[in-house]
């Protein structure tokens, strides 16, 4: 018997980190939300790595913040250890990345959510979708309760109808032996949209006492206090090591003796995995050449024993996992507290989604996180993040609210999905920005925060801090650029002889002189030039001065992307009138409705010629 529940302006299913930051955005702009999860002890869990950040995924966090998000905020309160990675390589490529203490984590999220004003949440699964005309109307959960709503956004992760496998061993349940969603498929399937098969995977758990850390290398945090919020405050607290060790070569006979048993290569697993998180034994057999593998050993939290074993995805049999480790160095003797498995699910191809990932087939109705096909937390979190402010813009009656690849790595994830085909978890890789020079972890907040404002997120604690530092990094630009040497200027001379930088032949700036590689901001700041403004301002300006001639072509390469951006297509232009494209760019074009030439120039099967007679067309219409 079905009963009238109550009515919301925002419904979100799942309290994953794509449902915490969907109903966090929704309820912060002033709609009525509900947050269904389909259990309150496992809000914002973390099923695989106990980590936040790294290439392309600490930019996102930065990005979500800067927009008004949670995620940055979170793992600031619960991290464990946080360095710099890549920090060898240029700018665009560094990226802080922080281990989390699990449990934590998700203590803190949860309390973020139970005190967020405008916000219910809900333990309940919910079964079915009522979308008449295709338009979201209400969602019904098992017990029969029906909530009306104005916009839906569905974020499921891994839960939708699926199945644990290990070994010969199969069962339905979703990540960590939770209950999985079995009829939400269908509802979705109802509703219009298409489903496919994904898998992915978790190595097993292992008691920290049973390690040998003296055969292993350790891996301590940055010294230096980091933090992915510009306002969070600093917590002080130790932090805790991970260590590296090496597979072997007995631990990849041990693999091989045993695929007979590995449902990789047996057929049992049916969805495509994540390329770039491979199984352990998918890479024992794919690079046979290789007598061993790096595995990380890391901390879960502060007050458990357990540690994850990085690199070691795997869904082989128990005994054979057990094996397995203890064929690696300092694992000799390791007991396993939670087994290694894989994971099927559905989810739902995001070619099916506009660029405010609102489903073209359904108004009102909303996608998130790995249910649109991705891997990963942070990609969860900043697809959440979009779909919770574009349910409210919609709600509202107004303008979606779509960033540009030009513009964030949060653009480059969902224009991606969008417009790519998708055939394995789609995860994040600094090497799939082109602008990725622009758009560094260091400048996010420069890049983002005023649109977060904008849209009514970024509160008036974190606009007055962004107003603040923005001014005195304009002030300490001004600063370098003004102050300037000759060649007869002997404190200059010394500095330059001791860093081996070439003697001035004319006068110059400090903003000139930092150009040099061998040149570094602190260096002026000890020689009293300038005034110590803070570390992250003084690594913002050296780039800014360093990189400058790289910053400006990647800005001259933006402009000519925009122009193609700029030129808008009618979302009801009929394709088939478009005389001369291909059959292949006809039917791609239909089934993603671009909403610009550029948009449509990035989708799969869409060629040059294609956008060439796409352009002329459009011309023609436009002159009629």
């Amino acid at each position: 018997m079905l009963y009238d529940a109550g009515k919301y302006d925002v419904a979100v299913i799942g309290a994953g980190h794509a449902g915490c930051e969907a109903a966090l955005a929704a309820a912060r702009m002033g709609c009525r939300t509900i947050l269904f999860t389909l259990s309150l002890d496992n809000v914002a869990l973390m099923p695989c790595n106990p980590s936040v950040g790294g290439p392309a995924k600490a930019q996102l966090v930065r990005e979500i913040d800067a927009l008004g998000g949670e995620m940055a905020l979170n793992i600031d309160k619960a991290n464990i250890q946080v360095r710099t990675i890549n920090t060898g390589k240029g700018p665009a490529v560094q990226a802080l990345r922080a281990q989390a203490d699990k449990r934590e984590y998700q203590h803190e999220m949860l309390q973020t959510l139970l005190k967020q004003k405008n916000l219910d949440l809900l333990m309940a699964e919910v079964e079915e979708i009522e979308a008449p005309d295709r338009k979201v109307q209400a969602v019904i959960t098992k017990t029969g309760a029906r909530y009306e709503c104005g916009a839906l956004v569905v974020t499921t992760g891994t839960y939708l109808k699926g199945r644990i496998i290990i070994g010969e061993v199969m069962y339905d349940g979703g990540p960590g032996n939770q209950f999985p969603a079995t009829k939400l498929s269908a509802a979705l399937e109802k509703a219009g949209l298409r489903l496919g098969r994904f898998k992915t995977g978790t190595p097993p758990r292992i008691d920290q006492k049973s390690v040998d850390f003296s055969k292993m290398i350790e891996q301590p945090g940055d010294e230096k206090t980091l933090r992915f919020s510009h306002i969070s405050p600093e917590n002080g607290r130790p932090q805790l090591s991970c260590w590296l060790t090496h597979s072997t070569r007995e631990t990849h006979q041990i693999v091989m003796d045993n695929l007979d048993r590995a449902p990789m290569f047996t057929g049992v697993i049916k969805g495509r995995g994540p390329r770039y998180c491979p199984s352990f034994e998918d890479k024992v057999v794919r690079y046979a050449h290789k007598d061993s593998h790096q595995l990380f050993i890391e901390p879960e939290g502060r007050e458990t024993d357990e540690m994850y074993v990085q690199g070691l995805n795997t869904s082989l049999p128990e005994d054979v996992q057990i094996r397995v480790l203890r064929s690696i160095p300092g694992l000799e003797n390791v007991h396993i507290t939670r087994t290694g498995y894989a994971i099927e699910y559905d989810y739902v191809f995001p070619s099916q989604l506009k660029l405010s990932l609102e489903a073209r087939a359904v108004e009102g109705l909303f996608t998130a996180g790995q249910i649109n096909g991705t891997s990963g937390y942070e990609e969860a979190a900043a697809q959440g993040l979009i779909a919770g402010i574009n349910a409210v813009l919609k709600v509202q009656g107004k303008e979606p609210f779509i960033l540009k690849r030009s513009q964030s790595y949060i653009g480059v994830l969902i224009d991606d999905l969008v417009n790519k085909e998708a055939d394995e978890p789609y995860r994040l890789l600094t090497s799939r920005a082109e602008y990725r020079l622009l758009l560094r972890q260091d400048n996010a907040d420069l890049r983002l925060t005023e649109l977060g404002r904008d849209v009514g997120l970024v509160d008036d604690y974190r606009y007055n801090r962004f107003q603040e530092k923005k001014k005195t990094l304009e002030e300490a630009r001004e600063k370098l650029k003004k102050t300037t040497f000759t060649p007869a200027d002997q404190t200059m001379s010394g500095l330059l002889e001791q860093k081996k930088s070439a003697a001035l032949k004319d006068r110059l700036s400090l903003w000139e002189i930092l150009r040099r590689p061998e040149m570094k901001i602190r260096d002026f700041v000890v020689a009293g030039w300038l005034e110590d403004p803070g570390p992250e301002i003084l690594e913002q300006l050296e780039i800014q001065a360093k990189y400058e001639g790289y910053i400006k072509k990647q800005e001259d390469q933006v402009a000519r992307f925009n122009k193609l951006e700029d030129k808008k297509i009618r979302e009801d232009l009929d394709y088939d009138q478009v005389y001369g494209l291909s059959n292949e760019a006809r039917q791609k074009l239909k089934e993603v409705r671009p909403v610009s030439v550029g948009q449509a120039s990035r989708i799969s099967g869409v060629n040059p010629a294609d956008i060439n007679v796409l352009l002329i067309n459009l011309e023609k219409m436009r002159r009629n």
